[in-house]
């Protein structure tokens, strides 16, 4: 649906050149919602605006549904741009327009007859759960409600694309939760292709089926949404996720604990499968869960959970040893001090 090859853009000043996108290539499939994270300067919103051309790439290439998007003429750029639609942070509503009036506007621009305009725009309002806003203006409405009155004109001219930029970044937890379950259901419903730019995790784990992380210009890191948060392998992208699931023990528990305190990361299947209670009924040892926590990503588990083990110093590093044939991540916190050897540390 979408590819982007090898895409660069540079700025240049008097004094220098700023380098925006750095030779980004992506390959984005038809109807999936992809998100683009990074830290702010990291060139994800640069990358999106040049998908459609709103910024044009110093280098590389852009298709679009198999349409090299920077061969074509302005005219037919215009007309293709139409099967993308974009939504904005700031929302960008028309403060004069009713509501009705702003969906339909960009069916005007296309033009389309005036009744043809206003069924589509309130059909539009109904899908977004806002028909009874219609005659209303944007002043007269809270920041969730705006966003869906810029999403439903985005979806005006029925484009395969949705290009989301920081859509929910000036909304509240609660607000941002109900624009995400919206997107969400449009892309189930009409099988859009979403692409999300954020700087929040959480929006990631909550609705994305592949991701990307960017910094300086770069991609750092992609991939399945699941596979990245369960296995992440660039620095940057473990900072992200640690603000999503904090797998962090204190360092107070650590220096009172006399025990073996292992970290054990539950994938897939693995989070319903009775390991622990397994492992203590196998070896004479003890165990007390010190943390606990199951996430969903894209419906699959992810669990970490933190354990002293304590008993026969010799019996607990065999019960190590088992985790880490049976689970992908196990890694030793603070050993029994009473060991005279030291259970090697989890790779």
């Amino acid at each position: 649906m979408i590819s982007i090859q090898e895409l660069s853009k540079i700025y240049t000043s008097k004094k220098k050149q700023v380098i925006g996108v750095d030779k980004v290539s992506l390959d984005i499939q038809e109807g999936e919602i992809y998100g683009i994270v990074g830290y702010s300067g990291a060139g994800k919103s640069t990358l999106l605006r040049c998908m459609n051309i709103l910024e044009r790439p110093t280098s590389g290439k852009v298709y679009i549904d198999d349409i090299d998007l920077l061969s074509l003429s302005k005219k037919d750029l215009r007309k293709a741009r139409q099967s993308i639609g974009m939504i904005f942070q700031g929302f960008h509503l028309a403060m004069g327009k009713t509501v009705l009036e702003n969906v339909a506007f960009a069916l005007k621009a296309a033009g389309k007859p005036k009744q043809e305009r206003n069924d589509r725009a309130r059909r539009l309002l109904e899908l977004v759960g806002l028909s009874d806003k219609a005659d209303q203006y944007p002043a007269q409405l809270s920041g969730g409600q705006k966003q869906r009155v810029s999403i439903a004109r985005a979806l005006a001219n029925d484009p395969k694309v949705l290009l989301c930029d920081e859509a929910t970044s000036a909304l509240d937890p609660n607000t941002t939760q109900s624009i995400l379950k919206l997107l969400k259901k449009i892309n189930r419903e009409l099988g859009l292709t979403i692409v999300l730019i954020t700087h929040e995790m959480e929006v990631v784990k909550e609705i994305c089926d592949r991701c990307a992380v960017m910094e300086e210009g770069k991609v750092v890191e992609q991939g399945a949404a699941y596979e990245i948060f369960a296995s992440p392998q660039n620095a940057l992208t473990k900072r992200f996720i640690r603000t999503v699931i904090d797998f962090h023990v204190p360092e107070e528990l650590l220096k009172k604990s006399s025990g073996t305190i292992v970290q054990m990361k539950f994938t897939g299947g693995q989070a319903g499968d009775t390991v622990v209670s397994d492992l203590l009924q196998n070896y004479k040892i003890k165990g007390n869960i010190l943390h606990g926590n199951v996430d969903y990503i894209q419906e699959k588990a992810l669990g970490t959970f933190v354990m002293e083990l304590t008993g026969d110093p010799q019996e607990v590093g065999r019960a190590v040893e088992s985790l880490k044939t049976i689970l992908d991540e196990v890694e030793v916190l603070n050993h029994d001090r009473s060991a005279d050897q030291p259970v090697a540390r989890a790779e």
